[in-house]
């Protein structure tokens, strides 16, 4: 859970410097694919946990 909020937290902070700091549009672009690669990873995560639940 750690990583996931760590990697969600960089996400944001890329994000808004690439929407306020001009030119660098390339930061925002790279902080929405790591906002979206956080929310597989804890996906992943979460399913993991699910189905060996219920596979006992």
């Amino acid at each position: 859970m750690a990583v996931f909020l760590f990697i969600l937290l960089v996400a944001v902070v890329f994000g808004f410097l690439g929407a306020i700091v001009k030119g660098l549009l390339w930061l925002l672009v790279i902080g929405c694919v790591l906002f979206v690669l956080a929310f597989l990873f804890a996906g992943l995560r979460l399913g993991k946990r699910a189905s060996r639940r219920s596979a006992r």
